[in-house]
């Protein structure tokens, strides 16, 4: 385990587990802790080992409520902001095109501004009832520069994600789930299984055709279906060429479970 910049991460298996550990500011991140989720982002990209990841904030009040404001040298003018954006967007995350394995979000709180961006750059997202989600910076006189004003209207419909992006206001999981952003509400005593079950079913897969999978979503979705069918991306090949597809078949045919060596 590591834990630095307030940032928690733990591999449990071939799950990487990545905690925002600041609950004194409800999960806020600052320059610090920025600059180490890259490095931790970075960490599990070069990883073979990791098959699944887990984001969620320490405590039970917040999963990341976005930018730490309360910081030393976060008062920025809007355009400063703007200048020093990171291309992966906020968390080095929300609009990261390179971790091909697959982010679930135990959302066990609030996610706002940045925080719903976070949750905006994961897979799968699970959610405690309590939780509550919105693109607040309008309210502050601030835009969602990090990915949130460009990504939602692509993730639900355009008048549900206008009416979040006009009012800056905070919404239930319940509505969440109702739009399709979030896979699973649950009560919060319930939350970590309900992720685990998520994981066990990841897990279940074998992990190159999960990364093709998600290297075929997210780098083609400014082509038409029948020319991103034609696109041969380097995850792609190497699961159509790998051992694991062998094993499966073979496990199949035999009655069992498969096990994969991620080869």
């Amino acid at each position: 385990m590591s834990f630095e910049h307030g940032i928690r991460y733990e591999l449990d298996g071939h799950v990487a587990r990545v905690t925002i550990d600041r609950p004194e500011v409800l999960n806020a991140v600052d320059r610090s802790a920025h600059m180490e989720l890259r490095r931790v982002w970075a960490d599990i990209e070069a990883s073979s080992d990791v098959r699944c990841v887990v984001l969620t904030g320490a405590g039970d009040r917040a999963f990341c409520v976005g930018a730490d404001v309360s910081a030393a040298g976060v008062g920025k003018t809007g355009m400063e902001y703007w200048a020093d954006l990171d291309p992966d967007g906020f968390g080095a995350l929300s609009l990261r095109e390179t971790l091909d394995v697959p982010v679930i979000a135990r959302v066990n709180g609030y996610a706002v501004g940045g925080g719903m961006e976070l949750v905006l750059g994961c897979d799968i997202v699970v959610a405690a009832e309590s939780a509550r989600f919105g693109l607040t910076e309008p309210r502050i006189g601030r835009l969602p520069l990090d990915g949130g004003m460009v990504t939602l209207p692509r993730r639900i419909p355009y008048h549900q994600a206008m009416g979040l992006l006009l009012t800056g206001r905070k919404a239930p999981a319940d509505e969440m789930h109702r739009l399709g952003l979030v896979n699973e509400v649950v009560p919060a005593a319930d939350l970590d299984a309900a992720v685990q079950r998520w994981v066990d079913d990841v897990l279940a897969c074998a992990p190159l055709s999960l990364k093709a999978i998600k290297q075929v979503v997210q780098r083609t979705s400014h082509l038409t279906a029948r020319e991103a069918n034609t696109v041969r991306l380097p995850a792609l090949v190497a699961a159509l060429q790998s051992k694991d597809q062998d094993e499966g078949v073979r496990a199949f045919q035999e009655k069992r479970a498969p096990v994969w060596s991620g080869s």
